[in-house]
């Protein structure tokens, strides 16, 4: 599945990194401890977090990972979001709790 239709089916707001909407998601990934998400996430994953410095985009890139999800409705910081537009890497927000949208995203990937 391609960020874009996981972005449509849970209506996520798109808040960078645009162009990487046609990216392939292998998969999910939650934590808020970077060095747990360096050492276990695998590329194609998206990340969901509450974290929204400049550091979580260096371990997306690092990681190749498709996206991130920003639970609680909150807001990258503006260096984040400009290393979402480099990299490629979009940035998606939701109101949901880190569990609900971890469990709808884990259901439409698995389902």
């Amino acid at each position: 599945m391609k960020v874009a239709e996981l972005v449509e089916k849970l209506e996520l707001e798109i808040l960078g990194g645009e162009q990487g909407l046609d990216q392939e998601i292998s998969g999910g990934y939650t934590s808020d401890l970077l060095s747990d998400v360096m050492g276990k996430a695998q590329s194609g994953m998206i990340w969901i977090t509450l974290q929204t410095h400049k550091n979580v985009m260096a371990i997306a890139s690092l990681k190749e990972l498709s996206a991130i999800v920003l639970v609680n409705g909150a807001r990258p910081e503006a260096d984040m979001l400009a290393q979402s537009g480099t990299e490629g890497i979009p940035v998606l927000s939701t109101l949901e709790s880190t569990f609900e949208i971890s469990g709808r995203i884990y259901n439409i990937l698995k389902g």
